[in-house]
């Protein structure tokens, strides 16, 4: 059971660890709870993040509008020229859930909703089955929806509502951006554009 005192701290979202510490309380049950807390004030937004986005020189045979995301730089560029691309940083897989291949962006979601994936709710069945759009979603500001084959890999490319877990080996295969730079990219990058995970 969780304290009402911890509701706003979770709520408030930091991490995907703050939503697995819901526990057995799912979210509409905590945010019930929230309601009936006296006097309760609503948590401050989360932050939207510095932006991490720079100019640079990039070698690629990859034409303009394909996203590059280097796993191992924890970086993702978009091309932008031959020779020049848009370097972003990046939260990539922890270990066991980093992949490689070619993908292409199937779908955009301004302040998309999370449904857990059923393989993640089988690792940790505490998560809750749905989260709201909304500033404490853990994909943030904007999500990328990686295809293959014209089916959905449910990996993404989003945003956080914890810009300082951004440049780190921590998600569960999906690419992790300040809220910033997932909204520039979002604008940036149309559906069916080309992504290389390498």
């Amino acid at each position: 059971m969780v304290a009402n005192a911890d509701i706003w701290r979770i709520l408030a979202g930091i991490s995907l660890g703050a939503l697995v510490a819901l526990g057995a309380v799912g979210y509409a049950n905590a945010q019930a709870s929230i309601q009936q807390v006296h006097g309760a004030k609503r948590p401050p937004l989360p932050k939207m993040g510095p932006s991490f986005k720079r100019a640079v020189a990039f070698q690629s045979t990859e034409p303009t509008g394909t996203i590059v995301i280097n796993k191992d730089e924890g970086m993702l560029y978009l091309v932008t020229g031959q020779g020049q691309a848009l370097r972003l940083r990046i939260s990539v897989g922890r270990e066991g859930f980093g992949w490689t291949g070619t993908v292409k962006v199937g779908a955009k979601q301004e302040w998309p909703e999370w449904r857990p994936p059923a393989e993640m709710r089988a690792r940790q069945p505490e998560l809750p089955e749905f989260v709201p759009s909304g500033p404490y979603n853990p994909l943030g500001a904007r999500a990328l929806y990686l295809y293959k084959a014209g089916r959905d890999t449910l990996y993404r490319i989003h945003g956080t509502n914890d810009p300082a877990g951004v440049g780190f080996d921590g998600t569960s295969g999906c690419f992790r951006l300040t809220n910033t730079d997932v909204m520039d990219l979002f604008n940036r990058v149309p559906v069916g554009a080309k992504v290389v995970v390498r």
